[in-house]
């Protein structure tokens, strides 16, 4: 029975070998490598793929051929000549062991189309799918779309099968793709291929290669994180043999203990930074698994709709842009091919505020920095309730635009909207003038032009424009701002504004201009008077102010309060609220400590809030304004029945407690917006104090608990009041 045994084990494994040796002499193509395929003309046709080690491989195409031999790792590359585009079918033959037969290749137009879900958004489900269905016979426009793999280490290969665009595929397409891909079909008479390797939802990151991080220092923390987690990296490999020489000499102290009865410490846990990205949205993630098997495969170029995911970053968008595009180029070893994408839309984003879309749009214009990249606006075919605009044809005609412009050589095509060129300031008025107008600018709907500001010295912030067309540039001006000296335009989430070019093409969110300073644009210096100025890096549970000038102050009718706080990095935050006086006792205005006698839980009137922190609600003549000054420790018990306040969280409706020296309440809220407008809070902690504008990101929105004080690099207070003869 023995024998037997082992004698089938034996047979069994010998046949296991002579299956797996025969199945990788086999020669192999790559899985998008397949019948109905578009190889890009004008270009070396790089084809690939894998065999036994010293196999002699043969590729064949359109009377031309090649021959490459397999290297260790079984891999094999020919090259063979550029073709022009062709709308004749041809046929391919990769010959070794054994022969592979790819029909029906087209030559012509590729096009990588790459980003999250209003690239992956298909035909069915845009305007018109119906209609645009049933008319989809084009043959000769091909799709493949590359399925959804995120990875830790970079795919060789990928299979998905190309499809012939008609009625009964188009359906699933990218829309966007598809609708460029079928002006440029129309246009230049050639086969058109789509490569759609796109995800909902994603972000930019996992979309990137290290080496794209790698060549953008406002990343490299992206980038060191990736290479620690990589095994073959030499920092992976320092920080394992680290880890392993501690849990050494911990097996070394355990057992010691263990052998002496004495107790024994935990074991070193293995590092956090060695192990591997888990989610598809972390950094490298679908490049690995959805682009680093299309390498090389001859493109035009990209189309990327992406960002709604990454929309609050502002600039570093920008930076992140750099790296995708950077490290595709790199690796794709095609130059500077063209990457043309598409600016996001408006969109509601909850209560989200409204200028952090518009700093992202700001940074997706940047881009265009980058050579031969360009940006497709969209403002007016936004669906302000869905990130999902259903209208991709204009989408993909104004990508087809870009290209045909650039790659194909339709000189003549306006392809980009309206830019400024320049800026003109005189005493009333601003002058900007554009470039790309295609014949002059227009209101889309014949309405006066919308969306623009202005803003100038005391002027309170941005004012409603009024703007008239002038040939090529728009004229600025308002009756609410003197000296206009910078504007905005389309500076909101939900901007959907009227101006366009000649040829219809939308002007995208800008702004332009020398912007006042904040404090420049309030009326401090003309109206207040400062009383106490204090540098909260010298909180403490005594104050002393560096400038007290409460003893030289008549009466008075509004207290004003400026905050300033700066972590060097991110705009600081600059708050000025007023409000009439809840006092008379000046001594009684700063900080309430236990000396000032200071304890006030009041409705405050007639409050003004003016804040540089886009999350705050700024306005004048607020009625829902309160304070909460006391010296007191206090619960979050809402025994004053403040409107909307929480008797279990900490907010604008607390209740002071004993003892009187406890922890410290100095905030000023607005009730009927839910909000706290400033806080500062237990400053006897010094750096451990609380200290915020606008509503905590935390449990408490009252900053309570926060001990932030010592994140700011820079924070200052100063207390102003405006006498009677100033009204």
């Amino acid at each position: 029975m023995k024998r037997t045994f082992a004698f089938r084990f034996v047979a069994l494994s010998m046949l296991y070998l002579m299956i797996g040796s025969a199945a990788f002499a086999d020669v192999r193509l790559p899985g998008f490598m397949g019948d109905h395929m578009v190889l890009q003309q004008e270009k070396p046709i790089r084809i690939w793929g894998w065999a036994d080690q010293g196999e002699s491989v043969e590729v064949s195409l359109a009377g031309k051929s090649a021959i490459a031999t397999a290297d260790q790792n079984g891999r094999w590359h020919v090259e063979l000549p550029a073709m022009k585009a062709d709308k004749q079918p041809h046929t391919m033959t990769v010959k070794g062991q054994n022969t592979i037969v790819v029909n029906d290749i087209l030559v012509g137009e590729v096009w990588l189309c790459s980003g999250q879900s209003n690239m992956e958004w298909t035909v069915r489900s845009s305007v018109n799918s119906s209609e645009e269905i049933a008319a989809a016979n084009y043959p000769l426009i091909r799709h493949i779309k590359i399925p959804r793999v995120p990875s830790t280490e970079p795919i060789d290969d990928l299979t998905a099968p190309w499809q012939v665009c008609s009625p009964d595929t188009a359906g699933d397409f990218t829309a966007c793709g598809y609708f460029m891909a079928r002006e440029l079909f129309q246009d230049l008479d050639v086969p058109v291929g789509l490569i759609n390797s796109s995800w909902g939802g994603t972000r930019v990151e996992p979309w990137t290669p290290p080496i794209g991080f790698e060549q953008v220092d406002a990343l490299r923390g992206i980038y060191d994180s990736v290479v620690l987690k990589t095994p073959s990296s030499k920092p992976y490999h320092d920080r394992l043999a680290s880890h392993i020489d501690a849990t050494k000499k911990w097996i070394e102290t355990a057992s010691q203990s263990l052998a002496e009865n004495q107790r024994v410490a935990a074991n070193p846990p293995f590092p956090a930074e060695l192990a591997p990205f888990q989610s598809h949205q972390d950094p490298t993630m679908l490049y690995n698994g959805m682009i680093h098997a299309l390498v090389g495969f001859p493109i035009r170029g990209a189309i990327w709709y992406q960002g709604e995911s990454n929309h609050g970053e502002g600039m570093l968008y920008f930076e992140k842009k750099k790296a995708l595009i950077g490290g595709w180029r790199k690796l794709w070893d095609q130059g500077d091919f063209p990457f043309y994408y598409v600016q996001i839309a408006p969109f509601q984003y909850g209560n989200e505020d409204g200028t952090i879309l518009a700093r992202f749009w700001e940074a997706q214009a940047a881009v265009q920095q980058i050579p031969n990249t360009a940006m497709v606006v969209i403002n007016d075919i936004a669906t302000l309730g869905d990130i999902h605009p259903p209208n991709k044809q204009d989408v993909g005609h104004r990508l087809a635009l870009l290209a045909l412009k650039h790659d194909y050589g339709r000189d003549d095509v306006v392809a980009h909207s309206p830019e400024m060129d320049s800026l003109e300031v005189s005493d009333d008025a601003l002058k900007i003038t554009f470039r790309n107008t295609g014949g002059g600018l227009k209101s889309r709907d014949s309405k006066p032009i919308s969306h623009f500001e202005v803003i100038g010295v005391g002027s309170d912030g941005y004012k409603p424009a009024k703007a008239v067309i002038d040939g090529d540039s728009v004229i600025l001006t308002s009756t609410e701002v003197a000296k206009p000296v910078a504007f905005r335009f389309a500076w909101d989430k939900l901007a959907e504004p009227n101006l366009m070019g000649g040829t219809g093409l939308p002007v995208g969110a800008f702004r332009g201009g020398e912007e006042p300073d904040f404090l420049s644009t309030l009326p401090i210096n003309r109206e207040f008077q400062l009383v106490y100025d204090l540098d909260l890096k010298d909180l403490g549970a005594d104050i002393h102010y560096a400038v007290d000038n409460s003893n030289d102050i008549g009466e008075f009718d509004r207290i004003g309060y400026l905050l300033e706080l700066g972590n060097g990095t991110d705009p600081d935050q600059k708050l000025f609220v007023t409000m009439k006086a809840f006092t008379q006792d000046i001594k009684q205005i700063g900080i309430p400590t236990v000396s000032s006698k200071a304890r006030f839980q009041t409705l405050v009137q007639d409050m003004d809030v003016f804040t540089t922190v886009g999350s705050l609600t700024a306005g004048k003549g607020i009625t829902t304004g309160n304070i909460e000054f006391w010296p007191d420790n206090y619960g979050p018990q809402n025994a004053a029945a403040v409107k909307n306040a929480s008797s279990a969280l900490y907010d604008f409706g607390d209740q002071p407690s004993a003892p009187t020296a406890g922890y410290g309440s100095m905030q000023v809220h607005d009730y009927g917006a839910r909000q706290t407008i400033f806080a500062i809070n237990h400053w006897s902690a010094g750096g451990g104090a609380d200290i915020g504008i606008g509503n905590s990101p935390g449990e408490q929105k009252d900053w309570t608990f926060s001990g932030n004080a010592g994140t700011y690099s820079s924070k200052r207070l100063r207390v102003f009041v405006k006498s009677r003869s100033a009204q």
